[in-house]
């Protein structure tokens, strides 16, 4: 169950965040939107710097 969960809500999201690309492409051109992403990998590079779970749970 927390699969499908996880899941409907990846492919949720995925949906909405291409809908909005999309409308910023029109408004501002394909490039721009292509300029956006190639940024969105350091988002996931800063998940380094997410509190560990490990040594919240011991106290």
């Amino acid at each position: 169950m927390i699969a499908g969960i996880f899941f409907g809500f990846a492919f949720g999201m995925g949906g909405i965040a291409a809908a909005v690309l999309g409308v910023v492409a029109d408004m501002k051109g394909i490039d721009f939107v292509y300029q956006i992403c190639s940024y969105l990998p350091l988002l996931g590079l800063l998940t380094v710097f997410l509190p560990n779970m490990k040594e919240a749970r011991k106290v």
